[in-house]
């Protein structure tokens, strides 16, 4: 039988729909069970492979001074040797955001790098300059001039907008055998314990991320950028599904401070907390654990200034969730000096809007900045009059107050003693000091015998020096 020309012109509109389907990014998620190949072809051109270098000096050392019988009398720190230079190499992935050749990469991928070099998708290569870096947030800005053509670039996805089980790609340069792409979904969101960077507020998913990912883009299923891939969970150091990724709107806000001049300051709002447990939760009758509860309030501050509390427990940034701590540091960092935003709390078991002022955190009093010398065990010790800008900087959550060990170097009697950058001097010899002339007053004092009392990450510690 013959078919009929109804049928063939239904097969023919068919295969018509079929090809037109296979060349156009999915609309919908029926359509994404088709492939991935689209999207990949969209977004590959505007990824491109990182390659850094540095030089490090180093010392020629016979290992005839790994012997632990030499140990015992040099020491692991003897700087016997040849001195020599090696180079470094670093290898990762970056992101296209402007045309003009504005790429967005880890920061640890080009950290104190002499060189770096970026390949495009097409195999051209150009050197790259820092414009902006972050190492608190783990991401830097890079720049090249690829000529008066225009890059193809990736654009950014919201970030909150995301969902756990949402289909991602994720592309890099795997162990340097060249550009790929796996698949997967978003397992988790807000992950904050995680310990990879001070800012840590990460996307987590179990498509595959290797060394050599770092950098590269996590890929929404409509082509645009959720997420830095930064780190992986793994004992073997290759994937076992578990990576982490910067989410798209941090990414926003460091792209913001580079068209502002290249300089950005962290949103302060002058309170801290911890992190409601489920024996706070059941204690203040709250359904389940959830928020930061307030402990501690900076006068004249601008959370005290929007009237919060100590006990009121932050639920919310602009309408977002506050899970603990990090969320909400993460929240206020991807936000504006000089804007306002809404906090919600409870207080009371009842809910309550604040708005407040996002300010720099100020530097009242002067840091005084002061390198301690002589005959006493501070020696090699920069220290600084605390302030809500200092501590920021040393990331001190809630000490605002008081004179801290603001910088160390390694071989200095500070540093023999067991001493580091944060600690809070409390007291010399039983007296209270509060500011760096005080330190200063009360070690000249101490005359050959010193009982030093700090602080350091909430424990309250003794140096005894006869």
């Amino acid at each position: 039988m013959r078919p009929s020309a109804v049928a063939i012109a239904a097969v023919a509109l068919l295969l018509v729909s079929w090809d037109a389907r296979a060349q156009a990014v999915p609309s919908s998620r029926a359509e994404i069970a088709y492939s991935f190949a689209p999207i990949v072809k969209k977004v590959a051109p505007a990824i491109v492979n990182i390659y850094s270098r540095r030089v490090v000096q180093g010392r020629a050392i016979s290992p005839l001074f790994n012997d632990p019988f030499f140990q015992q009398f040099f020491g692991n720190d003897f700087n016997f040797g040849v001195p020599q230079e090696r180079v470094q190499s670093s290898l990762g992935s970056g992101v296209i955001l402007e045309p003009d050749g504005l790429i967005v990469t880890n920061h640890h991928v080009i950290k104190n790098a002499d060189q770096i070099t970026v390949v495009l998708s097409d195999h051209r290569e150009f050197p790259a300059h820092v414009v902006f870096a972050d190492e608190r947030v783990d991401l830097a800005l890079l720049k090249i001039d690829a000529g008066k053509i225009p890059l193809p670039t990736l654009a950014l996805a919201d970030s909150d907008q995301l969902e756990v089980g949402d289909l991602v790609l994720a592309f890099g340069n795997p162990f340097g055998v060249g550009q790929t792409v796996t698949s997967g979904i978003i397992s988790a969101l807000a992950r904050t314990q995680v310990g990879i960077a001070d800012y840590g507020f990460f996307i987590q998913t179990d498509a595959a991320i290797n060394p050599g990912n770092s950098g590269g883009p996590l890929v929404t299923m409509d082509g645009k950028l959720a997420g830095i891939n930064t780190a992986i969970y793994s004992r073997s150091g290759g994937s076992v599904g578990i990576g982490f990724a910067i989410p798209a709107n941090m990414v926003a806000s460091v792209l913001s401070a580079e068209q502002h001049g290249g300089h950005r300051d962290r949103p302060w709002i002058g309170a801290s907390g911890q992190a409601v447990s489920a024996d706070l939760a059941e204690a203040m009758g709250l359904d389940h654990p959830m928020g930061v509860i307030i402990d501690d309030i900076y006068p004249g501050g601008p959370a005290a200034e929007a009237g919060m509390k100590r006990g009121d427990v932050v639920i919310a940034v602009n309408g977002k969730q506050v899970e603990d701590p990090g969320s909400l540091r993460f929240r206020l960092a991807t936000l504006d000096v000089g804007a306002e935003t809404m906090v919600s709390v409870l207080r009371n078991h009842k809910p309550l809007d604040l708005r407040v002022r996002l300010v720099a955190p100020p530097e009242i009093p002067a840091a005084q900045k002061t390198e301690l010398s002589g005959g006493q065990p501070l020696a090699g010790a920069v220290i600084a009059n605390l302030s809500p800008a200092i501590a920021e900087q040393l990331q001190l959550v809630s000490d605002w107050k008081g004179v801290v060990i603001y910088q160390l170097r390694k071989g200095t009697t500070a540093a023999r003693f067991g001493l580091a950058a944060g600690d809070i001097i409390l007291a010399v010899n039983g007296k209270t000091v509060a500011t760096v002339d005080e330190l200063q007053r009360a070690l000249a004092a101490a005359a050959g015998s010193w009982q030093i009392a700090i602080r350091r990450r909430g424990e309250t510690r003794t140096l005894q020096v006869e």
